[in-house]
Order: C-alpha cells, then sequence, then structure tokens
C-alpha cells in the first residue's frame, strides 16, 4: 500500500514539476544544443603542468572542435603551494594545493566576450617523512584538482551557452 500512496502522489504532481519550466540541460544527448556548442568550443594551450592536465581535461570533457570551433577558451592559471602547520621541530606537517582559473568563453566569429569567470578547488596534503611520498601527493592533488576545476568550467560554460543566442 505504500508503493501504491508514493505512486499516486508523484501522479499529482507531475504537473506542477512539467509547469515549473525546468528543462535538461543536454536535451538531445550528444546531438542536442548545449552539447553541440560544447563541441565547438576550442582550448588553445595553457601554460605550465597544471596547464597541460587541466587542457587535456577539458579537451575530454569538450571533444575536439576539429577546427571548426566557433568559440575558444582562454585560460589562466594560478597553481599555489603553500606549507602550514608548523611542527615543534620547525618542519611543515601539512600543505595546501591551491588551483585557480581565470577564463573566458570568447566567440570567434564576432570577437564577443560571452563569459568571464573564474573558478578554483584546493586539496590538504598531509607532510610525511618521506619525501618521494610527499611529492607524489602533491602531484595526486594537482591531477584532482585539474580534473575539478576543468567539471566547473565545463558546467559553467554549459550554461552560458545553453543561455546564448
Amino acid at each position: 500500500m505504500k508503493g501504491t500512496g508514493a505512486l499516486l502522489a508523484l501522479a499529482l504532481a507531475s504537473p506542477a514539476l512539467a509547469s515549473c519550466g525546468l528543462q535538461p540541460m543536454y536535451a538531445g544527448g550528444g546531438s542536442g544544443e548545449v552539447a553541440r556548442a560544447l563541441a565547438a568550443v576550442d582550448v588553445p594551450a595553457i601554460e605550465g603542468q597544471a596547464g597541460w592536465l587541466v587542457r587535456n581535461a577539458l579537451r575530454d570533457r569538450l571533444g575536439d572542435a576539429d577546427g571548426s570551433a566557433r568559440y575558444r577558451l582562454d585560460v589562466r592559471l594560478d597553481d599555489n603551494l603553500e606549507g602550514l602547520g608548523l611542527l615543534t621541530d620547525d618542519t611543515i606537517g601539512r600543505e595546501r594545493r591551491t588551483l585557480r582559473a581565470r577564463y573566458q568563453l570568447v566567440d570567434t566569429t564576432t570577437g564577443e566576450v560571452l563569459l568571464d569567470a573564474s573558478d578554483g578547488s584546493d586539496a590538504g596534503i598531509d607532510v610525511v617523512s618521506s619525501e618521494y611520498a610527499t611529492i607524489a601527493a602533491e602531484q595526486t592533488a594537482l591531477e584532482n584538482l585539474s580534473r575539478d576545476v576543468a567539471d566547473r568550467i565545463v558546467t559553467r560554460l554549459a550554461l552560458a551557452l545553453r543561455k546564448a543566442p
């Protein structure tokens, strides 16, 4: 009987949800309007190792524009690693890595800036007695931050391109 009540509530709520104006962003899948617009975004080279990682993550999510790019995504990164948590022997016990991206989506046909935004992410790293382990943790943090920043950028691009004419 509990399942019947839930189905009845869902049936009554369906017209209200349909009239609220919400639409799926990726309607139409890979051939939908937003997906086609995202596939038309070219990402030029970004400086540094973090830039290489972010650009690859962006290209994985956006696809390759194959020379038919209508948009260009200009990205500048700020990668910062700072020591925190000073121990009694004056060594650092914890680090924080932050990756910030400032980016602009430019319509290549008109030169108009459609989106000017910034996003970022940070991660905490334990500094251990093994220098190799600490360096590996710093590198892993950078890789994870690069993917996270790329995800945030693609979400903002999808919203901007959804609203674009």
